[in-house]
C-alpha cells in the first residue's frame, strides 16, 4: 500500500503541469526531497488542449528554470509546449508519477499523508512535510447548468475538427479558443448552430 514506507518527503506536488514543474525545480534547487504527483500524463492539462494549438503569448512567458524556450514561431505550439517541458522535467531529474490520482488528503503542517491510485488500481501513500496543489484550472469545466449539457454527446474538450466532419455543432464560448474552433469547424465541414 505505500509508495515507501519510510521515506518522508519535504514536499508532494500535487500537479505535474508548468507551476507544478517549476515547484519542483525550486524545491530541488534549494535541496529538498520532492515528489510531483500528476492524474494524467506530464503537463497533462496542456495534452488535452487541441492537436494544432498555438499558444497567445510568447515563447518567454512560458519558459521555467532559467531553460529557454525556442519556438519556431513567434508564438509556441502545443507540440513545442509539450516537448519543452519534458525537456525541462528531464533536466532537472524531477521525480514525477503519472497516471496517479490523489484520493485524499490528510495531516496537518510537517506530517501529511497523501493517498493515490495509480493507473493499476494499488493504492499508494506518500508521507510528507508539505504540500503544494499546483493542479490548475483547465480540467474543470466551466458548466452552465442547464438542461443536457451533461448528454453524451456534448464535450467540454475541443481537440480537433474531424469528428464533427458533417455533423450540427454548437461552440459555447465567445474567446480567442471559441473562434478558431468554429473557424476550424466551419473549414472541415461541420454545420454551425
Amino acid at each position: 500500500m505505500t509508495a515507501d514506507s519510510t521515506r518522508i518527503y519535504d514536499a508532494v506536488i500535487i500537479g505535474a503541469g508548468p507551476t507544478g514543474l517549476a515547484c519542483g525545480i525550486e524545491l530541488g534547487r534549494r535541496g529538498l526531497d520532492a515528489v510531483l504527483i500528476e492524474k494524467g500524463s506530464l503537463c497533462n492539462s496542456l495534452y488535452l488542449y487541441p492537436t494544432q494549438m498555438t499558444f497567445f503569448t510568447t515563447p518567454e512567458l512560458l519558459e521555467i528554470g532559467d531553460i529557454p524556450m525556442i519556438s519556431l514561431g513567434d508564438k509556441p505550439t502545443r507540440i513545442e509546449g509539450l516537448k519543452y517541458y519534458r525537456r525541462v522535467a528531464e533536466h532537472y531529474k524531477l521525480r514525477i508519477r503519472q497516471y496517479e490520482t490523489v484520493l485524499s488528503l490528510t495531516g496537518e503542517d510537517g506530517d501529511f499523508r497523501i493517498l493515490t491510485e495509480d493507473r493499476t488500481g494499488s493504492i499508494l501513500e506518500y508521507r510528507s512535510r508539505k504540500v503544494v496543489v499546483a493542479t490548475g484550472f483547465y480540467d474543470v469545466p466551466n458548466t452552465l447548468g442547464i438542461p443536457g449539457e451533461d448528454l453524451p454527446k456534448v464535450t467540454h474538450y475541443y481537440k480537433e475538427p474531424h469528428p464533427y466532419w458533417n455533423c450540427d455543432v454548437a461552440v459555447i464560448g465567445a474567446k480567442n479558443s471559441a473562434a478558431i474552433a468554429s473557424l476550424e469547424l466551419f473549414w472541415t465541414g461541420a454545420t454551425s448552430l
